[in-house]
């Protein structure tokens, strides 16, 4: 490796390396905070699979971030044998033929990629683990498709997030999903300072970022839409962003760049690059730039209409910045107008920068979602509990049943007939174990 681990990783890489020897299929979230290393230890993981003979898979929400696992893997793994493969919807058809073909032989030791992993075609020799990067970005039907994947035996699961949705806090309380976290950075890093600022206060976040690109540094600028609709005629839009800045910014001194979902593949690589580069100062984009994007050189990233992104989102794109070791500053811009919501979603951001607690505040606000289905949001309505406050009690409760079921797993002794008769009553659920 080119660094040393942190305690924290090699902590949690000895949780997976249990759980894979255990004897029965493995099912763990892991959390670590952006820049935290989750993506070594998910790595560090699948050699474990290849190394008993095993394929593995890495699924990524986007191309950008799939390429961006595929690039740093195949370094790590230079030397080693490894096989990787990346497949993603722009992969050349006959470059696909050939990789299809190659996994299902077992030829391809890891591959990576975006949804087109889940799709039916793609047939693997003999599947052992699964890695899904960015847990909040797929749905709970597409993560269940990765589990077919394998012939014999379910595939072993981690789950990475850099901040854990309500739905995976209660499947951690409900399900056998198992947390690992990653709760030290790498020597050097630095918490991002986040403030909020109102419209008024434009021209202050202009100097702000001014102030940035004269120390040689790049700034993100972030909306939440691509262009003004009539019924949210109060939003930013990212068009009319994008001429404005370029009339605060313009050239020859200064360069912006944009980029966002309907662009082709081609051009959003093209301007991530020209950034990359810095040949572009600022970079003007919708949320396409939420996970994966790795520019160590960005140090302050504005959030425009900050009110209207969920605080996941929120944490992801404040994630961007601050990779290089140095300061950095997460700017929140909103109207007047907030929501009660709003505004306890933009303290918490400012407060803040660790996942679980904000997690703990999207709980609250959002609700776990349905626990024996797929939605992943919403107020579910227990009688007797509160997922954000009896954190404590449903963990005593979750471990009772764990223990019950170890020794009894029909429910067939006198005592635990009750909870055998409840479970009759409320009918069969599908699936349940899957869920997660």
């Amino acid at each position: 490796m080119p660094f040393p681990l942190t305690n924290a990783q090699k902590r949690v890489l000895r949780e997976i390396h249990a759980d894979a020897r255990g004897g029965k299929q493995m099912n763990r979230l892991l959390q670590g905070d952006v820049g935290s290393g989750k993506t070594v230890v998910a790595f560090m993981a699948m050699l474990i699979a290849l190394d008993n003979g095993f394929q593995a898979a890495l699924m990524a929400p986007t191309e950008i971030l799939a390429q961006q696992h595929f690039e740093s893997m195949t370094a790590l793994a230079e030397g080693s044998g490894v096989r990787i493969g990346l497949l993603t919807g722009s992969t050349p058809a006959r470059r696909r033929r050939e990789l299809l073909e190659t996994l299902a032989k077992g030829e391809t030791d890891l591959l990576i990629g975006t949804h087109a992993i889940i799709e039916d075609w793609v047939k693997f020799a003999d599947l052992g683990m699964v890695v899904v990067d960015e847990q909040h970005r797929f749905g709970v039907a597409q993560r269940a498709r990765l589990w077919q994947k394998s012939a014999t035996k379910p595939p072993h699961v981690l789950v990475m997030t850099a901040t854990p949705i309500p739905r995976t806090l209660a499947m951690t309380l409900y399900g056998d999903l198992d947390v690992s976290v990653i709760d030290e950075m790498p020597p050097g890093r630095l918490p991002v300072t986040t403030v909020h600022k109102y419209e008024s206060h434009r021209q202050r976040v202009f100097g702000l970022m001014r102030e940035q690109i004269e120390k040689g540094h790049q700034v993100y600028v972030v909306y939440p839409m691509i262009e003004a609709s009539e019924t949210q005629d109060e939003l930013n839009d990212l068009v009319s962003g994008f001429e404005a800045i370029s009339r605060e910014f313009p050239l020859p001194t200064y360069a912006v760049g944009i980029v966002h979902g309907q662009m082709k593949s081609a051009d959003k690589e093209y301007e991530m690059q020209r950034f990359a580069r810095r040949e572009t100062q600022i970079l003007v984009s919708t949320t396409v730039i939420e996970v994966g994007v790795n520019i160590p050189n960005a140090t302050i990233m504005v959030i425009e209409n900050a009110d209207r992104f969920g605080l996941a989102q929120l944490h992801q794109l404040r994630g961007r910045v601050g990779r290089g070791g140095g300061e950095a500053l997460c700017v929140l811009v909103t109207g007047f107008k907030l929501s009660a919501d709003a505004r306890e979603r933009l303290k918490t951001m400012c407060e803040t920068n660790n996942g679980f607690e904000i997690a703990d505040v999207d709980l609250r606000l959002r609700g776990p979602g349905n626990i024996d289905g797929t939605q992943q949001s919403g107020m579910i309505n227990l009688r007797l509990a509160d997922l954000a406050k009896d954190g404590q009690l449903l963990q005593l409760a979750r471990d009772t049943a764990s223990e019950i079921l170890e020794k009894d797993p029909g429910l067939s002794a006198p005592e635990n007939a009750p909870l055998r008769a409840t479970l009759e009553k409320m009918g069969k659920s599908e699936g349940w174990g899957k869920i997660g």
